[in-house]
């Protein structure tokens, strides 16, 4: 019984990793499309909100911003 659970535990810890990493990284995948679904719905000009140029300076510059960090 010692020996399963001395080769169980970090088994079961490392799936639990697995699907918790996999977990975030579809949850953050999900929020970027829909980000950017949401930007393009304002965009565009079939109702929605009408956008201001200072709006899309504001967009534009953390934009940049996000791409520039290293």
């Amino acid at each position: 019984m010692d020996v399963i659970q001395q080769i169980g535990l970090p088994v079961l810890g490392i799936a639990a990793a697995a699907a918790l990493t996999f977990y975030a990284v579809s949850f953050n995948e999900l929020r970027e499309k829909s980000l950017k679904d949401m930007e393009e719905s304002e965009d565009s000009e079939n109702g929605g909100f009408t956008s201001s140029l200072s709006s899309r300076k504001r967009r534009a510059r953390r934009k940049a911003e996000k791409q520039n960090k290293p």
